[in-house]
């Protein structure tokens, strides 16, 4: 175990470095360490009537084991060893506070009375870490200022110890789930790169005069060139429709290869439109796919337990596969985390290339630490970070206007004003105030139209209007996963054979949905949101007029008759109406700097606030723990999305039915797979709908799981699940 765990620290660092080699040895004590407590005469007891027979879980609450490891570290290493007695004395319990208001903080734990462990072998008493990497000493030497960075290592040491904890546990606890973990065959990551090189090439050159691939293209050759650069931050500032998926991913591959990373991890901003993105990606990776073997993970926030469980931490990813896709809401929480089961992953992120897609996304609220985040991955661990996006919100450092900007970003693509100019596919229009009625009759006139709004309320009103024209169809995140595949599928068939399609959707529509409409109406948001709605309009530039000319699509951007909208989108939502009037091209260079200088530069007081940053302070002077960390505050206040939902699964089809019937069978443990494939059947609903409606749920493992029981009643072929008789009753859908 000691083992795994300094392996898992060397990791995070370049091969070979001095960073590399001094991680190790922390990892190694951390995991020599950890469990010194179990020395004690009474555990010792209890081992002997217990053997074969329990996992130490069971008897936290006779013997604390954790503590004396704790201790240990802080009194034989100082002030250093503080760094490494938060994460074992939080091992099972997760990282703690310096102080709270009741007994479970740092401080108590590091003051308590324990078990004599004296008896321990003098092999691991008479160990020593050495110093730790210069980073870390050097931020130790700043004081205040060097905090955060201690403190960033602490919680990835952690993540080394847990891990490794883990993983021992689950080899004696459940071979068989050991055994089916990763086994890597070969350089994968190298695999990978030659099947996405073969799907690019698969597309063939562009015809003279086919602009819009000639310049995706271009973007590909583009990210193959700047792959050559050392790690650190990159933006990559392309067009929606421009290639970014595949050409970031060709990126990430070459870039990985050459400075000796272990994986790719692809960040998208909401679970809604994880699915298309993961469903391109393993179409390539396909090949690879073995019983034995996952080159891909895609992992998010739905189906993680908030209630633990000795299984649910067993089969909590650890992000062990060369291509991870997750959400920004499981990235950064997990970056600010302390669960032992959020932490876990946290050192696979180390030596990795981290696709941040949609970076205008992140939140004002939690700008700082966000920001501080991937600053910290890329200065010491080797990590870079791609900022992917069609409006780079220009977070980059500026001492005058945004002194937390990110340091040392370089642009991928050469030249890219010359890219919007060359792939600009639409015109934006403004409508000013529209009724819904008006909207209806708008998209009537139109054969093929796309609507997107900014709440699913609205979303069901216009296309109750439009239900009677014809090819009426509605998309929003109350439809499963794999509902929402086969509207899309349906949706894009009639597409191309050029039969009516009037959509409405939600945002999820506007990040990683391949769809192509002739004209577009999008409800007043931020401009990044219309930029999104522009890049499903004319997305592939083959749009021609009546007298086949080629022409430009429609945007129409509007302002609902009823302003109510999810908070995110009323923000921003108030920031573009500042700017519509003062520029001429909404989607061009100045009014989206325009649209961020009012949404991120002037909003200073806003960039951390909760103060998060805050919460991590060092004091030298203190010998009981010169570390005054908050970890566990920060975990409960660092929530991306505040109205946080609860996840509920649908037994939308045989497949998902027979998925619930595992998680029924309580003889079956939960594991990765299941919860994987679990993830296309679920629905993230508002707490108030299952208080209300607690008589349609059936609560499964002890209440970690909640099954939808009546879909017939509860489930609509049109808008998902809903509890309103208006559009539930026997509706599910059937094709």
């Amino acid at each position: 175990m000691a083992y795994l765990a300094g392996r898992f620290a060397e990791e995070m660092f370049s091969a070979g470095s001095e960073e590399a080699k001094a991680a190790r040895e922390w990892g190694r004590l951390a995991g020599f360490w950890h469990d010194l407590g179990k020395f004690a005469p009474k555990w010792q007891v209890y081992l002997r009537k217990k053997v074969g027979d329990a996992h130490e879980d069971e008897c936290i609450g006779t013997v604390d084991h954790s503590t004396a490891g704790g201790q240990w570290a802080a009194k034989q290493d100082g002030l250093w060893g503080h760094l490494l007695a938060y994460g074992i004395v939080g091992h099972h319990s997760g990282l703690l506070d310096v102080v709270s208001n009741g007994t479970s903080c740092q401080e108590a734990r590091l003051s308590k009375t324990v078990e004599d462990y004296s008896n321990a072998p003098e092999e691991l008493l008479e160990r020593r870490s050495g110093a730790p990497p210069e980073f870390v000493l050097d931020a130790i030497r700043q004081g205040k200022e060097g905090a955060y960075v201690a403190s960033f290592f602490s919680r990835m040491l952690f993540s080394c110890l847990v891990d490794a904890d883990f993983l021992a546990t689950e080899s004696f606890m459940n071979a068989a789930q050991a055994g089916g973990r990763n086994a890597v065959e070969g350089n994968c990551l190298e695999a990978i790169n030659r099947l996405v090189a073969e799907r690019i090439a698969s597309f063939g050159e562009p015809a003279s005069n086919d602009i819009v691939n000639q310049q995706r293209a271009k973007v590909v050759a583009d990210c193959v060139e700047k792959a050559r650069a050392p790690a650190g931050l990159f933006t990559l500032t392309v067009p929606t429709g421009g290639g970014k998926t595949l050409s970031s991913l060709r990126f990430a591959l070459q870039h990985a290869l050459r400075n000796r990373q272990k994986r790719i991890i692809y960040v998208v901003p909401f679970s809604s439109i994880i699915e298309q993105n993961a469903e391109v990606i393993r179409s390539i990776v396909a090949p690879l796919q073995t019983e034995s073997f996952t080159p891909l993970v895609e992992h998010h926030s739905s189906l993680s337990p908030e209630k633990e469980t000795e299984q649910s931490r067993l089969a909590a990813e650890n992000w062990d596969a060369s291509i991870v896709i997750t959400t920004s809401v499981q990235f950064f929480e997990s970056l600010h985390g302390a669960k032992t089961s959020r932490c876990r992953k946290l050192h696979n992120i180390a030596n990795a290339v981290v696709i941040l897609d949609e970076a205008q996304t992140l939140p004002v609220s939690f700008l700082e630490p966000c920001l501080k985040s991937l600053q910290e991955l890329s200065d010491h661990y080797n990590t870079t970070t791609v900022l992917c996006t069609a409006t780079q919100p220009a977070i980059g450092y500026n001492e005058e206007e945004f002194p937390i900007g990110l340091k040392g970003c370089r642009e991928i693509i050469e030249d890219p004003k010359a890219l919007f100019d060359a792939l600009k596919r639409v015109e934006v229009e403004q409508l000013g105030m529209c009724s819904d009625k008006h909207l209806a009759e708008r998209m009537g006139s139109s054969e093929q139209v796309l609507c997107i709004v900014n709440r699913r309320k609205h979303a069901q009103e216009i296309f109750r209007k439009l239900n009677g024209s014809g090819g009426a169809f509605h998309l929003s995140a109350l439809m499963c996963p794999e509902h929402r595949s086969q509207i899309l599928a349906l949706v894009r068939k009639c597409l191309d054979k050029g039969e009516p399609v009037r959509l409405v959707s939600t945002q999820l529509i506007e990040a990683g949905v391949d769809v192509d409409f002739p004209v577009v109406y999008r409800s007043l948001a931020g401009l990044d949101s219309v930029a999104q709605a522009a890049g499903r309009c004319n997305r592939n530039g083959k749009l021609k007029g009546a007298d086949g000319v080629p022409c430009l699509g429609k945007v129409f951007v509007f302002e609902a008759e009823e302003q109510a909208a999810e908070s995110y989108f009323r923000e921003t939502a108030q920031v573009a109406a500042q700017v519509l009037d003062m520029h001429d091209d909404l989607l061009g260079e100045k009014a989206i700097h325009h649209y961020f200088d009012l949404y991120y530069y002037q909003q200073k007081s806003r960039w951390d606030e909760k103060e998060v940053v805050k919460s991590f302070r060092l004091e030298g002077r203190r010998k009981d723990c010169p570390f005054r960390f908050k970890f566990r505050s920060v975990a409960e206040c660092f929530k991306l999305i505040d109205d946080w939902q609860t996840t509920v699964i649908i037994p939308f089809d045989e497949s998902a039915e027979a998925l619930i019937g595992q998680l029924r069978n309580e003889s079956i443990p939960i594991h990765r797979n299941l919860l994987r494939r679990l993830q296309r059947f679920t629905v993230q609903v508002p707490p108030k709908w299952v208080r209300e409606n607690s008589g349609s749920f059936e609560e499964l493992r002890d209440g970690q799981f909640l099954v939808l029981i009546s879909p017939q009643l509860n489930y609509s072929k049109d808008f998902g699940i809903t509890f309103d008789e208006e559009h539930g009753g026997a509706q599910l859908l059937n094709i």
